[in-house]
């Protein structure tokens, strides 16, 4: 755990979030500020940097957080329609907390990738 970052306060418990999902392994909570919908944020307990580093470090564990993000798909109701899992990694990535995290986002269409394309 880093005592720094908001998402390992968050698996402490030091900060409230709503959960919709966990295990052993992951922890998920909707986003305090949604781009949609539906968005919930879907995170290892353990503490990586970014997708690239856990996918590295554990691949295990960046399964498990695939795992949850479909399985927080499926609970949300998102699956018929679709949705996205994104993974922002790096500061031009758009990664704003650096412990890896995907959004899972949906129940409305959604629009084109990237804005200002």
């Amino acid at each position: 755990m880093d005592n720094t970052c908001l998402f390992c306060r968050i698996v402490a418990g030091e900060i409230p979030a709503t959960v919709v999902h966990r295990t052993e392994t992951t922890l998920a909570f909707r986003d305090i500020d949604p781009k949609a919908p539906t968005h919930v944020l879907v995170i290892p307990v353990e503490h990586y940097a970014d997708v690239a580093v856990l996918a590295e470090a554990n691949p295990s564990a960046a399964a498990d957080l695939l795992a949850a993000a479909a399985a927080v798909a499926e609970a949300e109701g998102l699956t018929g329609d679709g949705f996205r899992v994104i993974f922002n990694t790096g500061r031009n990535g758009g990664q704003e907390v650096f412990h890896v995290h995907a959004h899972v986002v949906g129940g409305a269409p959604l629009g084109p990738m990237l804005a200002g394309k």
